[in-house]
């Protein structure tokens, strides 16, 4: 039944490398359980209600991308674009959350649409394998830094920007998460070398019992105040009922006040970085799984495309923000996840989290932390299929470009389309008009109206 369902031996897999992938996406994933409801929170939307509705559209777009796609990939509400929603929508631009929801609902039909027309697909297609490449790179940089700032290991600092966190000065809060969090990495690469089955996700339950044992034995103390909170779960059930108090809601508006014009850049706005951060995590993962076909292509993208457009839609009905697909998921392809039971898994765990949501929301960022920088470390290892000898610069050098735009400017979005750009004026500038791909073009345009009026 599952080899039928999931080609299991065609793509070098077993049942038990699958579910043990899926698990470990989800407790990379987890997190976004307590964070969208906080974040939306600041729109006026009810955080319990947020967090069912962010269950259960990763649920619908999990599911859809395993048993559509076979594909192990995971999707919930993204990161970047709900900050976007909560604090320029309904905060700047002054609309009410239902109003924001209704733009997410509307972008995802579009996305539908663009997705059945092969738009997305013919994007997803036309870039060239150097920046597909550069874009694995990249994510692994990006997702490597997200991780140590998880950790506390990495510091906002006035005069460099990011700093090491002083272990001593909080030596029962901050600092001691830190070094759990570095301990938990070097577990996680010992165990990895070692070739132990499930190295991260060891690794994740170590630091996380680490720290409840740092807990009880007065090591570390709580200081809600601060934002430390105990590393013991709750043992409570979740009031489904807060689920009504956003189902729907994006059919329950007042466009009153709500300009037509800026209601359009809303929602360009949304479609536009739900589409190239799922486009770039697509490729990014895909290719460090060598997923990828010797044309660059990932075989059933557009299913994939479909699947994400779905779980958009779906979304906003329930009551979260653009769900795309997560980056997290390179975890899972890192423990050996190669098919969509990889990604089956992870959506009945996203569904069960419903009902133990105390349970999962209470794994504490610098537990997961490790999981994060170590998948970085692996993803960058692609670094070595892109040329940089002197007959390949030319996609060599938008390829270096678009690695460190991703993490230094924290967008796998800005990443690509400084990978784009540069790329089309660079092979233009030194005469090689062939090898760029007519869709490079209108890319390389759309990506400059976008930071020029968006």
């Amino acid at each position: 039944m599952m080899e039928k369902i999931f080609k299991l031996k065609q793509r070098g897999t077993t049942v038990g490398t699958e579910i043990m992938a899926g698990v470990i996406t989800f407790m990379t994933m987890a997190y976004i359980l307590a964070v969208n409801p906080t974040i939306l929170a600041g729109s006026g939307m009810n955080s319990e209600a947020v967090m069912l509705a962010t269950c259960f559209a990763s649920f619908v777009g999990t599911m859809c991308m395993g048993l559509m796609a076979n594909l192990p990939f995971a999707l919930s509400a993204g990161m970047g674009v709900n900050a976007f929603f909560a604090y320029t929508v309904c905060g700047t631009m002054g609309y009410s959350w239902q109003v924001a929801l209704f733009a997410v609902f509307c972008e995802g039909v579009i996305f539908i649409l663009l997705t059945l027309t092969n738009i997305r697909e013919a994007i997803f297609n036309c870039i060239p394998i150097a920046l597909k490449q550069s874009v694995s790179v990249g994510i692994g940089l990006f997702i490597a830094f997200i991780g140590l700032q998880n950790s506390g290991l990495v510091v906002k600092s006035d005069s460099t920007l990011v700093d090491l966190v002083a272990f001593m000065d909080e030596p029962h809060t901050r600092g001691l998460c830190a070094l759990l969090a570095v301990m938990g990495l070097l577990l996680v690469a010992i165990l990895h070398i070692k070739k132990v089955h499930g190295a991260i996700l060891i690794g994740i339950f170590a630091t996380w019992i680490a720290g409840i044992i740092c807990e009880l034995i007065g090591v570390y103390k709580p200081d809600a105040a601060t934002g430390f909170y105990s590393f013991v779960p709750e043992f409570r059930m979740t009031d489904f009922s807060a689920l009504g108090k956003t189902f729907g809601q994006c059919f329950n508006i007042d466009f009153k006040g709500v300009g037509i014009f800026d209601f359009i850049v809303v929602i360009m706005s949304f479609l536009f970085v739900d589409m190239f951060d799922t486009i770039g995590t697509l490729i990014g993962v895909s290719s460090k799984a060598n997923m990828l076909d010797e044309e660059g292509k990932l075989p059933g993208v557009k299913t994939a495309l479909l699947s994400d457009a779905i779980a958009t839609t779906s979304g906003a009905v329930f009551g979260t923000s653009t769900t795309t697909t997560f980056v997290e998921s390179a975890a899972g392809v890192g423990a050996g996840g190669r098919t969509g039971l990889t990604a089956v898994t992870t959506a009945v765990l996203f569904l069960l989290a419903t009902l133990l949501a105390p349970i999962f929301t209470a794994i504490p960022s610098f537990a997961t932390a490790p999981a994060l920088i170590f998948v970085g470390f692996l993803m960058f290892s692609n670094i070595t299929k892109i040329k940089f000898d002197d007959d390949n610069l030319t996609d060599a050098i938008p390829a270096f470009f678009g690695v460190v735009a991703m993490p230094l400017f924290y967008s796998i979005a800005d990443g690509i389309a400084v990978g784009v750009i540069s790329y089309v004026a660079i092979n233009l500038a030194c005469g090689k008009v062939k090898k760029i791909h007519p869709l490079m073009y209108v890319l390389a345009v759309l990506f400059i109206l976008n930071y020029v009026f968006l």
